[in-house]
């Protein structure tokens, strides 16, 4: 889809060359900003112009622009929506390719951190110590960092959100992941019912999980790379309480405390030095302006 539509738009250009209307209404239509909703307005003015000019023509090229590709000179967005089971395993090669071709195409997953949709299977995200179908035991590995592996590409613009947690950064990062000439990551925290705990609260659930350090908040610009910053923003402060806090309000970690305790803490324990490491990381990768902490 998204090479599709660039190729409407190159089409709409090349014909617009062809075409008699005003030098200036060209100008307008080939140079106009579109990185943001005003800009994206003015080209449709901008389009209606153009139509305008041509009402009357006859002409081949004339009829084509005006009745069929004037439309593709406004930018086109192109979103693709998916699960942690998809974009992190059965779907993250595809995930991956689309990436790796650096076309302008924004990524939303929604991460449950489990497979919520065929009965609640453990998931390349699944966090360490969670409990689900394929890890009753309580999942021994670590979850996948699946922003980190994009930003690793160095083009591909990648945010962390939690609505409950910070509503205003999950807006900005829309706004630039939108506004990134390229490929976006949008990592979404999203509780579900295999989570084990009352969905009417799962705001506040989101924010201890971002309180904790369980869940990061960031945002990862290649534009700000280009104006020798950081182009990692991490945007939650140090972790207020601990993880064990978080999680044991959630079933799919409090039972594991039943069934088998000594393992339940065992694992809770390597779960907070990963989530200390994780946000010693980021908080470096923050401050790293020369680009000395390579990916």
């Amino acid at each position: 889809m998204r090479l599709a539509i660039t190729k409407h738009a190159n089409q709409a250009v090349s014909l617009l060359e062809a075409v008699n209307v005003p030098a200036e209404l060209k100008a307008k239509l080939t140079s106009q900003d579109q990185s943001d909703e005003a800009g994206i307005q003015a080209q449709r003015a901008n389009v209606a112009e153009l139509k305008a000019a041509l009402a009357g023509a006859t002409d081949e090229a004339s009829v084509s622009l005006r009745d069929e590709f004037a439309d593709y000179l406004v930018k086109k967005s192109v979103w693709i929506f998916g699960g942690d089971g998809w974009a992190y395993d059965i779907g993250y090669g595809g995930l991956d390719h689309v990436m790796a071709t650096g076309e302008n195409v924004n990524i939303c997953v929604l991460d449950t951190e489990v497979y919520s949709n065929t009965g609640g299977q453990a998931s390349k995200s699944t966090n360490r110590g969670a409990v689900a179908l394929f890890a009753a035991a309580g999942k021994r590995a670590g979850k996948k960092d699946l922003g980190l592996i994009a930003m690793s590409y160095k083009n591909v613009y990648v945010g962390r959100i939690a609505i409950g947690a910070n509503d205003a950064q999950a807006l900005k990062v829309l706004q630039e992941a939108e506004a990134h000439n390229g490929p976006s990551l949008i990592i979404c925290y999203c509780p579900c019912i295999n989570h084990g705990f009352d969905l009417n609260s799962q705001l506040e659930h989101q924010k201890m999980a971002v309180d904790s350090g369980y869940w990061t908040l960031l945002r990862y610009n290649p534009a700000l790379a280009a104006e020798g910053k950081a182009p990692l923003v991490l945007d939650s402060k140090a972790p207020t309480i601990p993880v064990a806090e978080y999680i044991y309000t959630e079933n799919r970690y409090k039972q594991l405390t039943r069934n088998n305790p000594e393992v339940a803490k065992k694992l809770a324990d390597d779960l907070q030095k990963e989530v200390d490491a994780r946000f010693a990381f980021y908080t470096a990768m923050s401050q790293d302006t020369e680009g000395l902490i390579s990916l």
